[in-house]
């Protein structure tokens, strides 16, 4: 089963998404900020990291240049609703700074799925429903 590292700071959306993977046939685990987000990825790593852009203590453009510098390889996906801004001012510089994609919130779980079935080069996980 694949892993994946979610970290947002809105538990009521945190929540919704990682309950929409684990239906999808995913392992989640959660993060409530970029701190809390690298530590855990630190002492077990995950096959995917979806991070939330603004965030406190440590937002997620910081957090996407941390794990760029230790772990080249990590596959992100960024995701953010632009807090005083749009999304789309976020967004570009996070896959300039080594996300892999990017999806402005809102998104729809058949967009994430697509996003999170690409980068991971799997249909999901046993109790995975067919694609969408």
């Amino acid at each position: 089963m694949k892993k994946i590292l979610l970290i947002d700071d809105d538990p009521a959306l945190r929540s919704a998404v990682a309950q929409s993977l684990a239906r999808s046939g995913y392992q989640v685990v959660e993060a409530g900020n970029g701190a809390e987000g690298l530590s855990i990825y630190r002492a077990d790593p995950a096959d995917l990291i979806i991070t939330d852009i603004v965030m406190p203590e440590k937002e997620g453009l910081e957090t996407i240049m941390e794990l760029r510098k230790e772990f080249p390889s990590v596959k992100v996906i960024a995701i953010s609703g632009g807090g005083r801004n749009r999304p789309g001012d976020y967004l570009p510089v996070a896959k300039r700074l080594g996300a892999n994609r990017a999806l402005a919130k809102p998104f729809s779980r058949s967009e994430l799925l697509a996003v999170v079935r690409e980068l991971l080069g799997t249909e999901g996980g046993p109790n995975a429903p067919p694609r969408e």
